[in-house]
């Protein structure tokens, strides 16, 4: 950071500390162990210097959204009702309500026409009156915002009997300050009005500690005794809350939670909701977190002491089942596939997918196959999820270990250490990129007979080839092309009408891919449709190193057809 950025950077923050807009509006926060020198403001380097004032961003555009349950990570859930303090209450007051009450020290905004002219504020002394000029005191404490205009109005004209309008209405509410304590993030006193809710001053302390304290019962002290108590979860499942007037030296009081009980799996509420009892119905816990409509189940493990006891139901028999505080309910659906949906690809001409019954085999999907005149249905494909999964998880073992053995290796020169980090650097780019490889899932269907008793799954996809009178070459060639198919002919020589190897081509092993996933022998002759990959040979000083991306690279060339360099 450089000094000129330092002095530019102190210049501003003087100049917004220093403007009356910012210090009528908006607060500054200086992080801890962070004092300001107001003398900067006299300082030579800022005087002579005109500066525009900074447009004030609401605080709700930065502020982050709250959390879902899928955020919580890995064992960890949400607490039903903390997303609700991210800031966003504070960030506002929130106005006023029609049942406020006038109290002392409010604002009334007082405009009067007709034989009697009069406009001004006048603000409610401690007997709880307003004072008109030839009018008198009109007593406004206890009146509700609702009512002000017209006890006002009634009350004027008691004086002016006629030939006059009088409009009354509540300009500002009493500034306070309340005490907010318990299980809160940041206890503290907090100044607001009288007229914000209690949900304000909660989120300015940063709101319940969602680990400890009590959605169920927070508590507004007056005078040490209990004012109100208050349900956050009447207001976050059906927007009630109740609207208790604030007064100054009031106490919010958030108390401890007492029972609680997790909820995941297919639920749309999967969160840590706080109960009211140490026991309740199922069926209140289910109002709650509101099952998916694919929930059928719901799994109950119940931590009874040092034991964990498991307890099993369907959704429609819980009529008579207790949840209790501590409880891990899951909700979950057990469905059991009737059918299969099997998608259709290719040279096809009827239907592209096809409901077939549980435990169909692939020569019933082909026995329902219209295939156009082009098809080549001696070289089916089929695509599996379950098998790209696998080919991934496998693919991603591969390359941990690689990792492994590119991070350990040993040096015995300091020149040899240098080399070895270099070349552990591109090992690492190239285990990048291969992460990124996602598996095709290509089942080989090499003998027909078998594969025509392979049983199918939901979701696989059959892709019917048309014929093809061309041979792929890709890779480490001059010219990867496609070509087009010479009988007879080698691969060496289909190598050579591309121009031969690059200098970085491996030709000790060529792959040759038939078009029904299969890999041929060495020697082998290509046919129509086939694929030619040359790989690129991996140099390292390292023997393991170097049999680990070479055997990644025959992963990822025949389970994604894809040939990547080093």
């Amino acid at each position: 950071m450089t000094k000129s950025f330092v002095i530019a950077s102190l210049t501003a923050l003087c100049v917004i500390v220093a403007s009356p807009l910012v210090q009528a509006q908006q607060s500054i926060t200086l992080p801890p162990g962070v004092t300001l020198n107001t003398a900067a403001l006299q300082s030579p380097a800022t005087q002579g210097l005109t500066m525009q004032a900074p447009s004030v961003t609401p605080a709700a555009a930065s502020t982050p959204l709250p959390s879902l349950p899928s955020d919580g990570g890995v064992g960890k859930s949400v607490v039903f009702g903390s997303q609700i303090f991210s800031g966003r209450f504070a960030q506002s007051s929130s106005g006023f309500n029609p049942d406020y009450q006038i109290t002392v020290g409010d604002r009334v905004s007082i405009r009067m026409w007709g034989a009697v002219t009069q406009e001004g504020v006048q603000a409610v002394d401690a007997q709880g009156n307003i004072f008109l000029q030839n009018a008198g005191p009109i007593r406004v404490l206890g009146v509700r915002n609702e009512d002000l205009n017209r006890q006002v109005d009634e009350l004027v004209k008691k004086t002016f009997k006629a030939n006059v309008g009088v409009y009354a209405t509540l300009e500002a509410a009493q500034p306070v300050k309340i005490y907010v304590t318990g299980f809160v993030r940041a206890p503290g006193l907090y100044g607001g009005l009288s007229s914000d809710t209690v949900l304000t001053y909660l989120d300015l302390a940063g709101g319940i500690d969602p680990d400890r304290g009590s959605y169920l019962s927070v508590q507004v002290l007056r005078g040490g005794k209990p004012r109100a108590t208050i349900d956050l979860y009447r207001f976050l499942l059906d927007g009630k809350i109740d609207r208790i007037q604030l007064q100054d030296g009031d106490t919010i009081v958030v108390r401890p939670r007492q029972y609680a009980v997790a909820v995941q799996g297919e639920a749309q509420n999967a969160y840590v909701f706080e109960l009211p009892r140490q026991s309740v119905p199922a069926s209140e816990l289910i109002a709650l977190a509101q099952p998916k409509a694919d929930a059928t189940h719901i799994s109950i493990v119940r931590n009874t002491g040092v034991e964990l006891k498991s307890e099993y139901y369907p959704l429609g028999s819980t009529a008579n089942v207790q949840i209790q505080s501590g409880d891990l309910v899951t909700f979950t659906a057990d469905k059991y596939a009737t059918t299969l949906l099997v998608r259709i690809d290719g040279a096809q001409l009827g239907e592209r997918a096809l409901v077939m019954p549980n435990g169909a085999k692939l020569k019933d999907v082909i026995a329902r196959l219209s295939p156009s005149p082009q098809a080549d249905l001696s070289s089916l494909q089929l695509f599996r999820k379950s098998v790209a999964v696998r080919q991934k998880r496998s693919l991603d073992i591969s390359l941990h270990n690689l990792e492994t053995a590119a991070l350990t290796a040993r040096s015995s020169t300091s020149e040899e250490a240098a080399l070895r980090q270099v070349e552990a650097t591109l090992m690492l780019q190239f285990i990048t990129r291969a992460q990124q490889i996602q598996p095709l899932g290509q089942v080989v269907l090499s003998d027909r007979e078998q594969a025509d008793q392979l049983p199918l799954e939901d979701g696989d996809l059959v892709v019917v080839p048309e014929r093809s009178n061309m041979v792929l070459l890709s890779g480490e060639v001059l010219f990867p092309n496609a070509l087009v198919y010479q009988p007879n002919a080698a691969v060496d020589d289909y190598i050579a009408l591309a121009g031969g190897y690059t200098q970085s081509a491996d030709t000790s092993k060529q792959i040759l891919l038939h078009r029904n996933g299969s890999v041929a022998p060495p020697g082998t002759t290509p046919k129509p449709g086939d694929e030619i990959m040359i790989l690129p040979k991996i140099e390292s000083k390292s023997i393991e190193v170097a049999r680990g991306i070479t055997q990644i690279l025959y992963q990822i060339a025949i389970a994604a057809k894809v040939a990547i360099g080093f």
